[in-house]
């Protein structure tokens, strides 16, 4: 009897519908759960068939289940759907075992249901979110592709495998090596082994090989993806076609190089013809202002005219006193800020005026005269500023000159109009000094 009350304990308080039936499917006990699952009370169900609950297109399902029961055997765990009173389908899990009489005899079935609406939901979003990734990653430009966080790859979309003619088990782990260049392989694997190694992410430039069994070049980029706790969870990776890109920048830097040919051999003929025609002081200074336009040049065109670090710039320019860089001539600062073209022309031509007057009467005419350049961003009222000084010491004497002539508006008068600077000269006793302080706005290369 206690067994009795603690069996129907059970039954009472299950989450899932318990139900039985005789052999013809006629519901013989139904409980709680039940009635919350399918919306049909005791009284509605006991003594009616089964088949009220199971739509008309799967009534096949309860002769089957009834033949499998008639002969004793279990029903194992089977998902299908039954409808609930309102006329909904529920999704549910079901397992049938028979019921025997105390003779041993099959006298019905025990059903126990689960409802899997919440499993086939998320089910089912999980499904949708896979294929929204596949249709996703199958139809971007890129190649793409999945790491483990090793650096195991185990998965490429369809256009790695269009463009290589791949498989998977060749690419699968470290097979991506197959289809790249022999002469790039060793540098890309030492560089992306380092990311698996710290996290880090990942681009390189190299060419792959397709199916036709030419190379294109890709720029590749890898991300990690981390976890709750922070630990790599796996790295996307993406590698963009760049081929139509390099050999339009190579055209473009082919192009570049014969300008700039073409306008150093019309510099070199000016000078010639200046040479020819003037006097010699005047031919020097201007062939050297030539040169000097030459020198910008040559940096801004191997940079394809997107600007020019000042530090770079400055040696250039101080090519007469090239062997003096490091020993009595001293850059600091932040070397590496970025001119624009305009203004690496204007403070190269004036920096080269400097340098010319260094070496004729200044500082660099003496074995003992020292200059310093700083190059500077600072905050003036609010407004990023870069500032250049040269200071010349231990030279000569020095006074101002008693006229002003186109040195004076190289490294006057141009950078104020052209930069818009604030230009400061000065001859005190202890050496020669020129201060520039111009808007960053007007320095920096546009955006």
């Amino acid at each position: 009897m206690q067994l009795e009350t603690h069996f129907a304990a059970i039954v009472q308080n299950s989450f899932d519908a318990i139900v039985s039936k005789d052999l013809h499917g006629t519901v013989t006990s139904w409980n709680p759960a039940a009635e919350r699952i399918f919306g049909w009370s005791a009284e509605e169900m006991i003594g009616s068939p089964i088949r009220r609950i199971i739509p008309a297109e799967l009534h096949h399902e309860e002769d089957q289940i009834l033949e499998r029961i008639k002969s004793g055997a279990i029903v194992s765990r089977f998902e299908t759907k039954r409808l609930h009173k309102d006329g909904r389908l529920v999704p549910i899990e079901i397992t049938l075992s028979p019921i025997r009489d105390s003779l041993g005899n099959v006298v019905g079935a025990s059903k126990i249901a689960g409802d899997i609406s919440e499993t086939v939901e998320l089910r089912t979003r999980i499904a949708d979110s896979e294929l929204q990734f596949r249709m996703l990653a199958n139809n971007i430009a890129q190649l793409a592709w999945i790491a483990q966080p090793d650096g195991t790859i185990f998965w490429y979309n369809d256009r790695w495998y269009e463009y290589t003619g791949t498989t998977l088990d060749q690419m699968f782990g470290w097979g991506w090596t197959k289809v790249h260049h022999p002469d790039h392989v060793e540098r890309v694997k030492n560089r992306i082994q380092q990311s698996w190694d710290t996290g880090i992410e990942w681009e390189d430039t190299f060419p792959l090989r397709g199916r036709d069994g030419s190379y294109r070049w890709f720029l590749s980029r890898a991300k990690p993806f981390l976890d709750d706790n922070g630990k790599i969870w796996r790295w996307f990776g993406t590698n963009t076609d760049i081929t139509e890109q390099r050999q339009n920048e190579e055209t473009i830097r082919l192009l570049m190089d014969e300008v700039n040919h073409r306008a150093k051999n019309m510099v070199t003929v000016v000078q010639a013809m200046v040479a020819r025609t003037a006097d010699r002081p005047f031919s020097t200074a201007l062939t050297g202002r030539l040169l000097a336009l030459s020198r910008n040049q040559d940096i801004l065109t191997k940079r394809e005219w997107r600007g020019a670090p000042i530090g770079e710039l400055i040696r250039s320019q101080l090519a007469v006193a090239a062997d003096l860089i490091g020993d009595r001539i001293v850059l600091k600062g932040e070397l590496e800020f970025t001119l624009s073209p305009s203004a690496s022309e204007a403070i190269g031509l004036a920096i080269h005026e400097l340098a010319t007057n260094a070496t004729k009467y200044g500082a660099l005419s003496q074995p003992t005269g020292r200059i310093s350049i700083s190059c500077s961003v600072v905050d003036e009222a609010g407004r990023k500023m870069l500032r250049i000084d040269w200071d010349e010491l231990d030279g000569p004497a020095v006074s101002p000159p008693a006229r002003t002539g186109f040195g004076t508006v190289m490294i006057d008068r141009n950078p104020r109009a052209a930069l818009g600077a604030d230009v400061q000269i000065g001859f005190p006793q202890s050496g020669f000094f020129w201060k520039l302080v111009a808007p960053v706005e007007t320095v920096r290369p546009a955006q």
